[in-house]
């Protein structure tokens, strides 16, 4: 499938135009602009985690074959690795990849799988921000689940930006929780089974805990340390490795 756009424009024209254009949209036409614009170049990056299902359900119903890029990082709960079967099943989506870190890497950096205990950022940087990197070569632009809502950095989240030379895409940006809950109700979309459990936001199990009701969605990830993401949306300077150490 050719894509529409020309590369001379990229990136930040193209990411500043777009997102002038969308950043009232509804998701649905912020992901059919995408489609539009990058055709085979664009890819969703999911968790399949418990706000999930949405992005899913609607990606599914723009472009069923788009890929979908999965960390495993072989560290997930089994409910995760359960529902993204399930879900990728129910929604028709042909093209989920699992991405799992590198033998070698583990094997340098961590082979007691123990790398967690003492430091988080390296243990999501071989176990993440390594294999989502060496997976977005082949393409320019993809998409995220991030939301405002989310509070953090993510409060200005723009729905689309420039990221290092791709386009990323925020479709759910302006969405809050209740917009998000009523279009699962609406399409009666399955919830991830530990969000029941008090899980409203879902990683590796080492550093996901629940929260008591109320409490902020991502209080239970790194729980105890300034972390508050994995990494992979990082912004690093020209010529830097990837995201090394890199908390957010």
């Amino acid at each position: 499938m050719a894509y529409a756009y020309d590369l001379s424009d990229r990136p930040l024209p193209l990411a500043a135009r777009l997102d002038a254009e969308l950043r009232h949209a509804h998701p649905r036409t912020v992901l059919e602009t995408a489609v539009e614009t990058f055709g085979d170049k664009l890819a969703l990056v999911s968790s399949f985690g418990a706000e999930s299902a949405v992005l899913l359900h609607l990606v599914s119903k723009v472009k069923p074959d788009m890929p979908v890029l999965f960390l495993d990082t072989g560290m997930l709960f089994g409910q995760t690795l359960d529902y993204r079967k399930q879900l990728a099943q129910r929604f028709g989506l042909t093209d989920v990849r699992d991405l799992r870190p590198a033998y070698q890497d583990l094997a340098t950096e961590d082979p007691g799988a123990k790398l967690w205990q003492t430091d988080t950022d390296a243990c999501c940087h071989i176990r993440k921000v390594l294999p989502l990197d060496r997976a977005l070569t082949e393409f320019d632009a993809w998409i995220t689940g991030r939301k405002r809502f989310h509070g953090g950095a993510r409060l200005s989240l723009p729905v689309v930006e420039d990221a290092e030379g791709q386009v990323k895409f925020n479709p759910l940006a302006n969405w809050a929780k209740a917009d998000l809950d009523a279009y699962a109700a609406e399409y009666d979309l399955p919830a991830h089974p530990l969000v029941a459990q008090g899980f409203p936001s879902i990683g590796c199990w080492p550093c996901t805990q629940p929260v008591e009701e109320g409490g902020d969605v991502r209080a239970g990830r790194w729980v105890g340390q300034d972390k508050t993401e994995c990494g992979i949306h990082i912004a690093r300077a020209p010529g830097a490795a990837p995201n090394v150490g890199g908390g957010i």
